[in-house]
């Protein structure tokens, strides 16, 4: 949380300085509308779905677990998933599917993939996990930029709104290599979104603090 109020306060300063560098062109505005619109929808999935879902996705493979090889296949089936769902669809249904189908698929790697094979994939990752840390972490950090841009586009200031989210992927992932367990980031994460949706509703009443 340190981290953020200095990384902010610092973003402050570059608008300020460098108006030329124009941070409120790239707004979150789909965010902002779901958090004003349906608060409660928004803290499902925000502090217990995402949290689940990109820890399972960016997490997974430092230092893992043979079943959390296959939670990343899982994942990713999962996440690509969302595209062939209709937007409209009822979010818990939609979810409830998409969290069935994940768990029949894990089900079905378990028994065919070679338990040799996940044993080699296992120590080739464990073996080289600061890499996996580190570009699991960037990674992490440079797909936030579609909360910001509906395109392909990337900038220097696109690298400094997600470069908090790099940061916290680095953390996020030092937690698994300390605690082995991946439900650690899970925490974290969830907690790390509560905080933001948390100073972020409350933003008017902290400014006036030091106005």
């Amino acid at each position: 949380m340190i981290s953020y109020f200095l990384f902010f306060m610092l973003l402050g300063g570059l608008n300020e300085f460098f108006p030329q560098l124009d941070f409120d062109k790239y707004e979150q505005t789909e965010i902002f509308e779901m958090m004003t619109d349906n608060p409660v929808l928004f803290f499902i999935l925000a502090v217990i779905i995402a949290p689940i879902l990109e820890e399972s996705l960016f997490r997974s493979l430092i230092k893992p677990s043979k079943n959390e090889i296959l939670i990343f296949c899982c994942s990713w089936l999962f996440f690509f998933g969302l595209f062939f769902i209709p937007v409209e669809a009822n979010i818990f249904l939609k979810y409830g599917l998409l969290i069935l189908s994940g768990f029949i698929i894990f089900l079905f790697l378990k028994s065919a993939i070679p338990e040799k094979l996940l044993s080699k994939i296992q120590c080739f990752l464990t073996k080289y996990y600061r890499v996996v840390w580190v570009v699991s972490a960037i990674i992490f950090g440079y797909v936030h930029v579609w909360n910001y841009v509906s395109n392909f586009e990337f900038n220097l200031i696109l690298f400094f709104l997600i470069f908090p989210r790099i940061i916290a992927g680095y953390f996020f992932g030092r937690l698994k290599v300390q605690n082995k367990e991946l439900y650690w980031p899970i925490l974290l994460h969830a907690i790390n979104n509560g905080m933001v949706i948390l100073l972020t509703s409350q933003a008017d009443k902290v400014t006036d603090l030091f106005i």
